[in-house]
């Protein structure tokens, strides 16, 4: 579930798309947080605290966690479900953070990809793992973009982080491990991408599609062009309305996809069961020191569309799903 993709075009276009993929509807809000806003890690023992020194537009999962972002500096991070992720062991002599704030704390502290990954990966605090609504592990991996068009991907695995940072990593999907997904292309490059492409929902065949058509997209420099091609890409590798079962917890319907416009700061957002694609130019929000945390009603909200940061109402901030063992 979750298709993850990352164009560059012209003139320093860099645009972010992915889908988000889940068995049930997520109750998905907008929120729009500013400098200077103070979290706690929400961890049994010594929770990790931090207070945020870039605002952000942001996508929740009920309200309790970041799924994915941009900050005002162009960084985005978007976390994609990966049932293979195990986090280390919780040692309480570190500060610890909940799965659940990790893509939040990559957009809160970190203006590049290269300073994200110095940041998330110097052992100075501990990833710890969560439990979503429906009693379902809060497995994920993070993918970084930024407006250089540099890219990351961090991975728990065997409670060891693993990282792939480059430019090059453009698309990520779901399970497996990113190393056999770019295995995956070895495959599919020898055999001939043009010939036949796997046309299933799994996240093997999403990835190649996703990765075949990114390849064949034309390099514009034109925003409002570049963002439908990566909407079309994403859009290709979503999953239909489909009945979910428990044993295929990596194929489920795709409720919503967005795109991430790093050079212009716009923050795309379309829900599949509604008929309109809405944004929020970042520019447009407040969210300097002091200023109101703010929160747009996004999948169960009223059908929207064109640019809508003065839609945005004053919030209570959330918190986020506590660690769980």
């Amino acid at each position: 579930m979750c298709t993850r993709v990352l164009y560059r075009g012209g003139d320093e276009l860099v645009i972010t798309g992915r889908s988000m993929d889940w068995m049930v509807p997520t109750g998905s809000n907008l929120w729009a947080l500013p400098v200077g806003l103070e979290h706690d890690g929400a961890t049994a023992e010594h929770p990790l605290r931090w207070t945020s020194r870039r605002g952000s537009v942001i996508s929740t999962m009920y309200d309790r966690a970041t799924v994915e972002g941009v900050n005002d500096h162009g960084l985005a991070a978007h976390a994609l479900y990966l049932a293979a992720c195990r986090y280390p062991a919780r040692d309480p002599a570190l500060p610890g953070m909940s799965v659940a704030a990790w893509t939040q704390y990559a957009l809160d502290m970190f203006s590049s990809v290269a300073a994200a990954v110095d940041g998330l990966s110097d052992g100075s605090f501990q990833v710890a793992n969560a439990t979503l609504p429906g009693d379902e592990a809060a497995t994920g991996h993070l993918s970084l973009a930024d407006a250089s068009g540099d890219s990351a991907i961090l991975e728990y695995l065997d409670g060891r982080l693993v990282v792939h940072h480059g430019p090059e990593f453009q698309v990520m999907t779901n399970d497996p491990t990113y190393d056999q997904q770019l295995a995956l292309c070895t495959y599919w490059d020898e055999v001939g991408g043009d010939a036949m492409l796997p046309g299933t929902e799994r996240p093997a065949d999403r990835f190649v599609r996703a990765r075949h058509y990114l390849q064949r997209a034309p390099a514009t420099s034109d925003d409002r062009r570049g963002v439908a091609e990566v909407f079309s890409i994403v859009r290709n590798a979503s999953v239909p309305i489909i009945e979910s079962t428990p044993e295929r917890p990596n194929v489920a319907s795709t409720l919503w996809r967005s795109a991430v416009d790093h050079r212009s700061l716009t923050y795309y957002w379309e829900a599949t069961d509604q008929p309109n694609v809405f944004w929020v130019e970042l520019e447009r929000l407040d969210l300097s020191p002091g200023a109101p945390v703010r929160r747009l009603a996004a999948e169960d909200g009223p059908v929207r569309s064109g640019e809508v940061s003065d839609q945005f109402a004053p919030a209570e901030p959330f918190t986020f799903l506590p660690e769980t063992a």
